[in-house]
């Protein structure tokens, strides 16, 4: 087990985003580790964009990750009762625009198109997807 030395003012700077708390609050809802494609689609946002703020998750101490053939998967780092308790504050956060609501709907349906509990597909957002030509 790695233990990580997480320090309050990259907790609160890493959630001083709306990106980065969307991606939070979504994990923190579902309690499922996530590939990239996943939030893609999810958030409707894009990779590059995502992958910077996962990044940044990592590094606060939020996120870990683990590689499974060509995806990387994301989870939630538990343990600490602090982040239990700043978790449930993320869940309990206001949803005045829909917008977690959106983002969790769009979550369940991508999620439903796993294949023995894992991301097969890659990006399916057309607008989203990068062109490699």
């Amino acid at each position: 087990m790695q233990l990580i030395n997480i320090k309050a003012e990259d907790l609160v700077q890493a959630l001083a985003d709306n990106t980065r708390l969307r991606i939070i609050r979504l994990m923190v809802t579902t309690h499922e580790e996530v590939c990239l494609c996943e939030l893609v689609d999810s958030l409707q946002e894009p990779a590059y964009k995502l992958s910077r703020h996962i990044k940044i998750l990592r590094q606060a101490g939020l996120l870990s990750s683990q590689k499974d053939g060509r995806w990387v998967y994301h989870r939630l780092v538990s343990g600490p009762s602090y982040l239990e308790s700043l978790y449930k504050f993320v869940q309990e956060l206001p949803d005045t625009n829909q917008v977690y609501h959106r983002d969790r709907t769009h979550f369940q349906e991508r999620m439903a198109l796993r294949e023995n509990g894992r991301c097969q597909i890659g990006i399916l957002s057309e607008e989203l997807k990068v062109d490699n030509k």
